[in-house]
């Protein structure tokens, strides 16, 4: 089985992040990176879209959960993403990581990590 790796890179996107009164007064920046396999033969094999894992319809309900959210901690965020993610069935596997530029006075971001895999039981050849 070719497992195919969609990467997302770097997704720059605004939104209400934290329980401080500052932070939930203004959007902040946030930047998302996601990995997602699924099983990719067919598409390599037809050159057909509808054997590939659409990841526009999964990076537009990202952004729309993500700008349109309002969330206390980075752990919710990265897990709402990660069940966006993995919500089609072909998805296998999943990671999601979140940073948050400028959370910390001397440090570049602050970023949280979760992944996701099916349990090997429901992976179909």
């Amino acid at each position: 089985m070719n497992n195919a790796i969609i990467t997302i890179t770097n997704l720059r996107l605004r939104t209400y992040i934290g329980f401080n009164p500052e932070e939930q007064a203004k959007r902040q920046d946030v930047v998302l990176n996601i990995e997602i396999h699924y099983p990719g033969e067919k598409a390599c094999l037809n050159d057909t879209v509808d054997d590939a894992l659409n990841y526009k319809v999964i990076t537009k309900a990202v952004i729309e959960h993500v700008e349109n959210g309002r969330f206390l901690l980075l752990e919710k965020l990265v897990s709402d993403v990660l069940d966006i993610c993995t919500d089609h069935s072909w998805v296998n596997y999943a990671k999601v990581t979140i940073d948050k530029p400028h959370a910390l006075r001397f440090a570049d971001s602050v970023s949280l990590s979760l992944s996701w895999s099916k349990p090997a039981s429901q992976i179909s050849d």
